[in-house]
Parts: C-alpha cells; sequence; structure tokens
C-alpha cells in the first residue's frame, strides 16, 4: 500500500481558536495525551506505509519543526520541512511544497489540527479506483454543527463545497469534510500562482467540480481540537480509550508504567507522597510529583516534570510539562500550562 504515497500534514495556521495555548505551541504541537498532536497524524500516516512526509510551517516555526521532526524520527520517517514566512494557506502550501513532493504516486493531505481515526489505505484505494484528481474524506454531518457541506451526488462526485456556486444537481447529501485528502500529483497543475493565500476549497476545488473531485466516506471517530473545550475532550477521550483503531507510534502509555490505583499510569521517577490520591484514567509523565493531601483524576493527563501541590485538585484536565499546581489549586475542565489556566468552557 505505501508504494508512491507521500504525506503532508498541514501545520502551518496560526491557531487562533485556541489562544491563548498557542501563543506558546502551535496547535499540532500541542500535547494530546501526553504526545503532540502531530505525532498522532504521522502514526497514521505510518500506519498506511507512508514513509516520506511533508508539513509546512509558519506561526512559531521552530517549535512546530522540532515538534515534528522529532515525531518523524520516532516513528522511522522521513521528513521534510516546507517553511511558509509568509502564509500560503492550504492550497498554498501544495504550491509553496512542489519540490519536495516531487515523485508521489498519491498524496495524503491531513489537518494537522485533528485527530480523526480514519481509514487511510480505504481512502487511497477508492481514490485510486475512481481515477480523480482530489479524494475528500467525508463524514456524517454532526447534527447541529456549524461546519459549512460538502454536497455530493449519490455517487460522491463533489458538486458543490460550502454552498460556493459549482455544477449542484438534483439529490445531493450535505457531507462534514473532515479535513483529510487523497491527491493526484496532478492536481498540483491546478494550483493556482494567484491569490498566494491559496485556499484548497475556495481557490483550487471549485473549476474541478466536474467528476475530479470525489468523496469517500469515513465513519472513523473525528475530533476538532480547535477550542480548548474541543481540546480537552479529546485528550479524555484519547485517555478513556476512545474507539481509535490501534496507532502503533501514538501510543500515550508507552515509557509508561501500570501503578496500583486501577487505570493509573505513571512514567519513570514518579513520586506519589504518602496521602495523596490518585484516581484513574489518569496519565503522569515521568518527573511528575504528587504532594501530601492532593487529589489527582479521575479524567486527567499531566505531562513529564509537572508538581501537584499539597492539598491540590485535579480532574477531567490536562497540565503541560513542567506545570506547577500551587498548594491547595483546583483545576477542574481546564487546562494548565505553565503558569496559564484556560477553562475549557463548554
Amino acid at each position: 500500500m505505501g508504494d508512491g504515497l507521500v504525506g503532508m500534514v498541514l501545520c502551518a495556521g496560526l491557531g487562533t481558536r485556541l489562544r491563548p495555548l498557542t501563543d506558546l505551541l502551535p496547535k499540532p504541537a500541542v500535547p494530546v495525551g501526553g504526545l503532540p498532536l502531530v505525532r498522532w497524524s504521522l502514526a497514521l500516516l505510518r500506519g498506511a506505509g507512508v514513509r516520506r512526509a511533508v508539513v509546512n510551517v509558519h506561526h512559531r516555526a521552530a517549535g512546530m519543526e522540532r515538534a515534528a521532526r522529532a515525531a518523524a524520527a520516532a516513528l522511522g520517517m522521513e521528513l521534510e520541512v516546507s517553511a511558509e514566512p509568509v502564509i500560503a494557506g492550504t492550497g498554498g502550501a501544495l504550491r509553496q511544497a512542489r519540490p519536495l513532493l516531487r515523485g508521489a504516486g498519491a498524496i495524503l493531505l491531513l489537518n494537522g489540527d485533528v485527530l480523526f481515526d480514519a481509514d487511510l489505505p480505504a481512502a487511497v484505494e477508492a481514490h485510486r479506483r475512481s481515477g480523480a484528481l482530489a479524494t475528500l474524506l467525508l463524514a456524517p454531518m454532526p447534527p447541529g454543527a456549524p461546519y459549512a457541506a460538502v454536497e455530493a451526488d449519490a455517487g460522491l462526485a463533489v458538486r458543490r463545497i460550502a454552498g460556493r456556486p459549482g455544477p449542484g444537481g438534483p439529490g445531493l447529501a450535505p457531507w462534514h469534510f473532515t479535513g483529510y485528502h487523497v491527491l493526484s500529483p496532478r492536481l498540483l497543475d491546478e494550483v493556482p500562482a494567484d491569490p498566494f493565500d491559496c485556499d484548497v476549497n475556495r481557490h483550487v476545488y471549485p473549476p474541478l467540480l466536474d467528476g475530479r473531485v470525489r468523496g469517500h466516506v469515513d465513519r472513523g471517530a473525528w475530533s476538532d481540537l480547535g477550542s480548548p473545550a474541543g481540546y480537552l475532550r479529546a485528550n479524555l477521550e484519547v485517555l478513556a480509550g476512545a474507539p481509535l483503531r490501534p496507532r502503533p507510534g501514538a501510543d500515550p502509555r508507552a515509557g509508561l508504567s501500570p501503578r496500583p490505583e486501577p487505570g493509573v499510569w505513571a512514567g519513570e521517577g514518579v513520586v506519589v507522597e504518602p496521602g495523596a490520591v490518585l484516581r484513574g484514567p489518569l496519565l503522569l509523565g515521568a518527573g511528575t510529583r504528587v504532594e501530601a493531601g492532593a487529589v489527582v483524576g479521575p479524567a486527567a493527563v499531566l505531562g513529564e516534570g509537572c508538581r501537584v501541590g499539597a492539598g491540590a485538585e485535579v480532574r477531567e484536565a490536562v497540565a503541560w510539562d513542567g506545570t506547577a499546581l500551587a498548594p491547595g489549586e483546583r483545576l477542574v475542565g481546564a487546562i494548565a500550562a505553565g503558569a496559564l489556566r484556560v477553562p475549557a468552557g463548554g
């Protein structure tokens, strides 16, 4: 399956909805289950047989590149970085990365800010059978969701995107676009030079809605990490063993050991003082210290080197590496990143 496949993960976005967390890290580098989100994306590609991948970087570019290179190295993948000093958009990202995509038989393009349990081999097979220039991975539209629809006919030929002009036709069904695509290399010839900040759905696909853009339905679990609420929810779903297919190389418990408390996993050097209470599901990163009287869990992910002060309470929460919680502090339904405390909201 991997022959000729090249992956690209879009990692250049500003992450505005996740601020102020994305003032510290670009969104595809934020930890999910203790692993950078880009590690989950690259592991999914690796599981589909992809050995060479590209990421584009713009916002906090150096940190994004470090996270992506570390993830690729851990997965045994070759990684190339397409730097965008001026952000180029989803379509422009393909144009700017074209030299790095040379030689691909097909390109798997993934939005780097979602966690999606996609069956990529099935999508690639559908793409190759159809002969399409682009195949969009679609899912049933979540009830009440604010997402703009991709409209496709009964044969899953895409006829309209986000209500923009297209050929339309009778009997179109609205679908949710997951942000994952399978592309023929020939699609790169359709990316315009102008505008520079080029959106694939606005500037690349609309002229091709004559059958050259198709959909493929994938009903795998999908999480949008765009908001603090979505980010926390994704972490807690992963912690609880959400229905993700096995993803070698992206196991939140790898390197951790089970503790006597049910559902609690801890890294090397974790210290739990007498009188502290741990309740699973709970992950404690290496070097974390939980002081006497603290209650940690259920439903919490603490990164490496965290410190939970005496009498503190932590549940339904995420703490990033190196975060110190003050004695008596209450972190519930929130994210802690260094000095930041970000309520997840609704």
